[in-house]
């Protein structure tokens, strides 16, 4: 589960969107680097949700409150700002959420950015939270780890031939495919991202960073690069 808590109502937020808004980039300035992220047209109710929630500031000082390495970085519980270490975090959300979103050419490789939810057994639509993100690192695999991956936990679904090439040399987490909305990708800055997954956690079940790594800025960036799928 990587939401611990989504309320289901109809996705309301406040600020409006430009037609420039949609053909911009978010810059995400944390306390260990900047990454870029370009957010997919191809799921238009998350991406205008997330870039509504940048442009309100509602990310500016959040934690990355769930680091789980070789799989990947959570963060967007608001409860995470003023959060003290003892604090159990994951609850913090808005009170919608945002019907799944599903695309068979978005898939979970290394850097693409997701949307958490809760779990099938509360959540049979696989609706997404409306806050909590996540972006995968995941780990390369061989074609002999994958055929288990299709066997056992896909339950014999298979994965597509041009995407196992990518789960075999970038690597990511093909297990999520299908089960949790893509829609954005990582542009520049993996490295920062590798960086964050390293970090020391306390492990199971909560996976909290043991020194803080904050969000201190998301904010809207010119595209250099219109190209976008």
């Amino acid at each position: 589960m990587l939401a611990l808590f989504v309320c289901s109502c109809h996705p309301k937020i406040s600020g409006g969107l430009t037609n420039r808004d949609l053909h911009r980039d978010i810059e995400v300035i944390t306390t260990k680097g900047t990454f870029v992220l370009r957010l997919s047209d191809s799921t238009p109710l998350h991406r205008d949700n997330f870039l509504r929630l940048v442009k309100t500031h509602y990310y500016d000082s959040v934690l990355f409150h769930r680091v789980i390495k070789n799989f990947m970085i959570q963060a967007g519980d608001h409860n995470s700002r003023r959060a003290t270490d003892t604090t159990e975090l994951g609850g913090g959300d808005t009170t919608y959420t945002i019907p799944a979103e599903f695309r068979a050419t978005l898939f979970h490789h290394k850097g693409v950015l997701a949307a958490a939810r809760e779990g099938d057994n509360v959540n049979p639509a696989r609706a997404s939270s409306g806050t909590q993100f996540y972006i995968v690192q995941g780990r390369r695999f061989t074609d002999a780890g994958l055929d288990s991956l299709e066997q056992g936990r896909l339950k014999g679904r298979k994965i597509p031939a041009a995407q196992r090439e990518v789960y075999k040399t970038t690597g990511g987490s093909p297990h999520l495919d299908q089960q949790y909305t893509v829609f954005g990708i990582v542009l520049r800055g993996l490295d920062v991202v590798d960086s964050i997954a390293a970090v020391p956690t306390t492990g199971r079940p909560f996976d909290r960073p043991l020194r803080s790594v904050r969000i201190l800025k998301m904010k809207l960036i010119r595209r250099h690069d219109q190209s976008v799928k």
